[in-house]
């Protein structure tokens, strides 16, 4: 029984073949982990769109309730302007603060 014979010719052939077959494999995994990273991201965002938007809304509500309702007090008034306000500025205070973190010190382990 004979073996198979190749040429070099051919069997150079194969080989470009398969690092081809190989690199475009690669590149479809590189494509897919960046559509779905984008998808993830798109995501996020509009989920933290709604979230402000309902958050704002249901806000703007209980203020407009509070101002515009005949019996209410001017505590309650103040209330409906004032706590929005409170949490607000403490969202922005915390997100300009900067914190250093003096952990990780050149020389020193955590123990």
């Amino acid at each position: 029984m004979t073996g198979i014979e190749l040429s070099p010719p051919l069997m150079l052939a194969g080989l470009v073949a398969v690092l081809v077959l190989w690199a475009a494999w690669r590149l479809s995994v590189r494509r897919a982990r960046k559509a779905a990273e984008a998808t993830r991201r798109g995501g996020r965002l509009l989920s933290l769109t709604g979230r402000v938007l309902v958050g704002a809304a249901l806000i703007s509500g209980v203020q407009w309730l509070a101002l515009t309702h005949p019996n209410s007090s001017g505590w309650a008034k103040l209330a409906a302007l004032m706590v929005p306000a409170l949490f607000a500025s403490w969202v922005l205070v915390r997100a300009l603060t900067v914190v250093s973190n003096e952990d990780h010190l050149r020389g020193r382990r955590r123990r």
